[in-house]
């Protein structure tokens, strides 16, 4: 029995169009744009919550976002955790200063830097410096015990200047997505 047969002598139904899923080619369109936009505000949001605040349907909203994060765009989710209520008090901006005399002395010490918990984001910098590290710790006593006893003796360290901050004006993971707008029109 052929398909057209299984209907009975009724005509068949048009085939569904699905809702359009952008040219992925590394291209992000307005809907791309806004998942990510709405995600980064919230990533507790629902597959049909985050559908109506982009004004797709729930399984193109699902599809787009699965290929955003097959595609490295989304790379994880995670909570946000207020570092004073878990007893994180000192924030530390720390400059290391390296050794530079091979490739290979470079990777061990960021191997070791890696490795440090309290070590929260580590950037390769130009300018005086090696590398900017961003540093937690409970009290100013356990920071000094950490710069003594762990990043002073870090493989290839020269020296460590240390900054500490003072008060957040702006922390926020959300990374800026204006710039994506123009793109998206095209």
């Amino acid at each position: 029995m052929t398909p057209n047969m299984a209907t009975h002598g009724k005509t068949p139904a048009p085939p569904v169009t699905p809702e359009p899923v952008a040219d992925h080619g590394a291209t992000l369109d307005r809907f791309d744009i806004a998942i990510l936009r709405e995600l980064q505000a919230d990533a507790r949001l629902s597959n049909a919550e985050l559908a109506a605040r982009i004004g797709l349907s729930a399984a193109p909203t699902w599809r787009r976002m699965k290929w955003l994060e097959a595609q490295g765009f989304i790379t994880g989710y995670r909570a946000e955790i207020d570092r004073r209520k878990i007893g994180l008090g000192v924030l530390a901006f720390v400059r290391v200063d390296a050794d530079r005399n091979t490739a290979s002395a470079t990777r061990q010490l960021e191997d070791a830097i890696r490795r440090i918990p309290e070590v929260i984001s580590c950037h390769y910098i130009s300018g005086s410096g090696t590398f900017e590290l961003q540093v937690m710790a409970t009290d100013l006593d356990a920071f000094s015990r950490l710069a003594l006893d762990v990043l002073l003796n870090l493989p290839h360290v020269k020296d460590v200047h240390t900054s500490f901050s003072l008060g957040e004006v702006k922390a926020s993971a959300a990374l800026p997505l204006g710039h994506l707008r123009g793109a998206a029109s095209a």
